[in-house]
């Protein structure tokens, strides 16, 4: 069975219909065709399917497309700007945060939705924060150090 949903994807506008038991992740990647975002485990565990909906990031594995309707969902691609790279971005890259690519955009997701938020941050904090995403390549030390660094270097000011 179909449904109608209206969609904002990346500031776009979508008005798609989906099979009611269809993924967020699915909608994203085969029918918009945003393969920024990964497919891990596609039952809600590793966080590589994380995109950031009304301001809050959710993995999009288990989160229904019908469940979107009348939001506005951002991918990782929403992070490069003209062709310039988000802080975040910026500090995964400085820092050896990134390796095969798997699980780092649903690490930049829920980075960029704690920078976004404005509050302080510990290292405490960001651990936890981080703690819904699993990496097998780099471990997480440099994750969460290019995340402290992209958070202390964030500010409205910023337009490299």
């Amino acid at each position: 069975m179909n449904k109608d949903i209206n969609i904002k994807v990346n500031g776009e506008q979508y008005t798609l219909s989906v099979d009611i038991r269809k993924s967020l992740l699915d909608v994203i990647r085969y029918d918009l065709g945003l393969t920024g975002t990964k497919e891990g485990c596609s039952v809600g565990e590793c966080g590589a399917c994380a995109v950031i909906i009304d301001g809050q990031t959710f993995d999009s594995c288990v989160y229904l497309a019908v469940w979107a309707d009348g939001k506005a969902v951002r991918t990782v691609e929403s992070l490069q700007v003209d062709g310039k790279f988000s802080n975040m971005q910026k500090s995964f890259i400085e820092n050896g945060a990134v390796q095969c690519g798997i699980c780092t955009p649903g690490f930049l997701m829920s980075a960029t939705e704690m920078e976004e938020s404005g509050e302080s941050f510990t290292k405490d904090d960001i651990k936890r924060a981080l703690s819904g995403h699993l990496c097998r390549c780099t471990g997480y030390t440099k994750i969460v150090e290019a995340t402290e660094k992209g958070l202390k270097h964030s500010c409205s000011c910023d337009n490299n």
